[in-house]
């Protein structure tokens, strides 16, 4: 099954359920009424574009309390570094409209992705939060960056990744290079696969745009001890290179 397929009228309708067992103001009927028979024909986000605008449809309150209203939604953290692209699908089209309305927000919403990326990605909503408030993002992905959880020191790169698949080109790897630099050495020695191969990415996109930034990175890094993990980062990152 192609990712777009699971987004259909039966996921619609349980979505619907969902949200008004959290919200009993959420009009379910103008909801299903927006989405319903409107996705067939529609691309991946064009799927989730349709969701959200039945969503501003049918939600009754302010932006704000909205966000917290989702918390009940959530369910269970993942156990572990695997899991998330296996279990919380469902949650993608919430995550589209906090990428839409979160600088309404912006400081609930940072705080909402850290509890969404602990169950599904947040990476690409959190990255209207950086274009919008680049170095108050940048200064809570440095202390997401030591986070316990994996999910969230993942996010903490994968959100500032300069060529995320799916996704417009963020730039505020350039344009704050030391918070940037900063987030990825402390993740140049994370144990989980799952944090290294998002590190070796950045590394990857900030070889195509800064290659001289990228070098200069990693001699800093050899500089320090080196672990299996730097290694294996460094490796990732330049596999593209001559």
């Amino acid at each position: 099954m192609k990712h777009k397929d699971y987004y259909d009228d039966s996921y619609v309708l349980t979505l619907s359920e969902k949200l008004y067992s959290v919200m009993p103001d959420f009009d379910k009927e103008a909801f299903l009424t927006a989405v319903m028979g409107h996705l067939e024909d529609k691309e991946l986000f064009a799927r989730f574009d349709c969701i959200v605008d039945g969503l501003e449809i049918a939600l009754k309150r302010d932006y704000a309390e909205t966000i917290q209203a989702f918390y009940p939604l959530l369910g269970p953290e993942l156990e572990q570094s695997t899991g998330m692209f296996s279990f919380g699908w469902w949650l993608w089209p919430i995550g589209r409209y906090v990428e839409r309305h979160g600088n309404d927000a912006w400081e609930a919403s940072l705080a909402f992705l850290k509890e969404l990326t602990k169950r599904f990605t947040g990476e690409y909503a959190i990255r209207s939060l950086l274009k919008a408030h680049p170095q108050e993002v940048m200064e809570e992905l440095i202390l997401w960056s030591r986070d316990p959880n994996v999910h969230v020191r993942r996010l903490a790169s994968e959100g500032v990744r300069i060529r995320l698949p799916w996704s417009q080109k963020l730039t505020v790897a350039l344009e704050d290079f030391d918070r940037y630099s900063t987030i990825l050495t402390n993740l140049k020695d994370d144990p989980e696969k799952f944090v290294q191969k998002s590190v070796g990415n950045n590394l990857n996109d900030l070889y195509k745009e800064a290659p001289e930034k990228a070098d200069a990175l990693i001699r800093k890094w050899k500089k320090t001890p080196s672990s299996s993990p730097q290694e294996w980062i460094i490796k990732h990152g330049q596999r593209n290179q001559k």
